[in-house]
């Protein structure tokens, strides 16, 4: 089980690889890349600020309580701040369990959890001015399935 917050970017297949070596008795790996995207064409850069003594704690708590509903073998976290630039990965979740049904269950979980939970605030630097990414609808109502 492994958290990173980094201002690094990371190779997933790098990743991918290092997490799949670790993992054993799993039958099933999946993993999600988050990749900054530009809905309109005028983002020029994120800016992803975060408060160490909280952010780390916060993730932990996610994953653990994935890691005990779907009976996780392994997981990975990883989560980037900083400045980003359209095209960069964000954040990478793995989870590997005995059954893919599982693995699947908590990588989503993770991921909904992640980007409504997570103590991260975002700026969006634009053509038009700069503002702060606010909460959406159809992210908290993800995590009414769960």
């Amino acid at each position: 089980m492994s958290v990173r917050v980094q201002s690094e970017p990371f190779d997933p297949g790098k990743e991918l690889s290092q997490f799949s070596r670790l993992v054993s008795g799993a039958g099933a790996i999946v993993t999600f890349t988050g990749v900054v995207r530009d809905e309109d064409g005028t983002l020029n850069h994120m800016m992803i600020e975060h408060y160490p003594a909280m952010t780390g704690p916060a993730i932990e708590a996610i994953e653990k309580e994935a890691i005990g509903r779907w009976n996780l073998s392994a997981s990975l976290v990883i989560h980037r701040y900083g400045a980003l630039s359209p095209g960069d990965q964000i954040m990478m979740v793995a989870t590997a369990s005995r059954h893919r049904a599982h693995a699947f269950a908590a990588a989503e979980f993770l991921m909904d959890y992640l980007k409504s939970r997570a103590p991260f605030w975002k700026k969006e630097f634009t053509a038009d001015g700069a503002y702060w990414v606010t909460a959406k609808d159809e992210d908290e109502d993800a995590l009414k399935r769960w």
